[in-house]
C-alpha cells in the first residue's frame, strides 16, 4: 500500500485547476469564487476574486495570469489594474467553461461542459476552444464529451484532453499555428473510472483524477494503469510540483454540486512520487 496522502490545506469549497508556479500551488476554489496560492508550508494567499466562478489557470509568456470565468464563459487576464477580458467564449461554449491548458506561446485551450450538468440536462457534446494570444478564438475540436483536464507534451506537439463522459483520454497533434489534427483515443479508462483533472509526467504517463471511483490513476498510453492512489472522497484534479516536481498535489472533495459544497469539506493533499512532472501545465 502506498503511504497516505498528507493534508496540505482544508476548509475549501471545491478546488480545481491546480498549477505549480513560483514555488506555490495555484488553484481555483471554484465555488468560493477565488483563485488562491498555497506554499508547501500551507501559507495561503488570495490572488483574485472571480465572481462568475474561476476554473482553469495558466500564464502568458510575460507572466500574466489567465483565468477561465465559468458561468459567463470568458477568458480573463490578471493585469496590474485587475481582471481584463481576453475573449468572450460564449459563441463557442454551449454551457459553463471549465479547465484549460496554456502552451509556451500563450495559446489557451479551454473546455466547457456542453450541457447543464447540475440541472440534470441530457449529455451533449462540446467544443474545445483555442484562444490565441491576441484574443482571437476559434473551435479547436468538436464533439467532445465534456472536455476537461488537458495537458501538452514537453515538445509542444501533442495535446491530451480528458473526456469525462467518454471515460477516455483523447490526443491530438498540435500544428505550428496551434490548430489540432489527427484525433485519436490515447487511453480508454475502465472499471467505472472517468477523467477530471490530469497532469503529465516525464515518462509520458498521465495522472488522472477519477471522481467516480475516488482514486487517482497513473495511466500509460493505451490504457494500462501503472499506479492507483485511492482517497476517501472524490478525486477532482491533480498537479505535479514541488522543488523537483515529484510532489503530486491532489484536489479532493466530498461534494460536486455547488449547492452542497458550502460545508467546505474539500482540501488539497500531497504525496511524493518517483517520476517528476513534465510539459504543460
Amino acid at each position: 500500500m502506498p503511504p497516505a496522502p498528507r493534508v496540505l490545506l482544508d476548509g475549501l469549497r471545491f478546488p480545481e485547476g491546480p498549477r505549480w508556479r513560483d514555488d506555490r500551488l495555484w488553484f481555483s476554489d471554484m465555488h468560493a469564487g477565488v483563485v488562491l496560492a498555497v506554499d508547501l508550508a500551507g501559507r495561503v494567499e488570495t490572488i483574485v476574486a472571480v465572481p462568475h466562478e474561476p476554473s482553469g489557470l495558466g500564464w502568458l509568456p510575460d507572466g500574466r495570469l489567465l483565468v477561465v470565468s465559468m458561468q459567463d464563459r470568458r477568458l480573463l487576464r490578471l493585469d496590474p489594474s485587475g481582471l481584463a477580458l481576453v475573449a468572450d467564449l460564449s459563441p463557442f461554449a454551449s454551457f459553463h467553461c471549465n479547465d484549460m491548458v496554456v502552451d509556451a506561446q500563450g495559446r489557451a485551450y479551454v473546455g466547457n461542459f456542453g450541457f447543464d450538468l447540475h440541472g440534470k440536462a441530457p449529455v451533449a457534446p462540446a467544443n474545445l476552444v483555442l484562444v490565441h494570444p491576441d484574443g482571437r478564438a476559434e473551435v479547436a475540436a468538436k464533439d467532445l464529451l465534456f472536455p476537461n483536464g488537458t495537458v501538452i507534451t514537453p515538445d509542444g506537439r501533442t495535446l491530451i484532453v480528458g473526456e469525462s463522459y467518454g471515460a477516455r483520454l483523447t490526443a491530438f497533434d498540435v500544428a505550428g499555428d496551434g490548430r489540432l489534427a489527427n484525433r485519436r483515443v490515447w487511453a480508454q479508462l475502465a472499471g467505472g473510472a472517468v477523467p477530471d483533472g490530469i497532469c503529465l509526467d516525464a515518462e509520458g504517463a498521465v495522472w488522472v483524477a477519477s471522481p467516480t471511483t475516488n482514486e487517482f490513476l497513473r495511466v500509460r498510453e493505451g490504457g494500462a494503469v501503472a499506479a492507483r492512489l485511492p482517497v476517501d472522497r472524490s478525486a477532482i484534479a491533480c498537479m505535479l510540483g514541488g522543488p523537483e516536481r515529484r510532489t503530486l498535489f491532489l484536489c479532493t472533495s466530498r461534494a460536486h454540486d455547488p449547492a452542497q459544497t458550502g460545508a467546505r469539506e474539500a482540501r488539497i493533499e500531497t504525496i511524493e512520487v518517483d517520476v517528476p512532472g513534465a510539459g504543460w501545465p
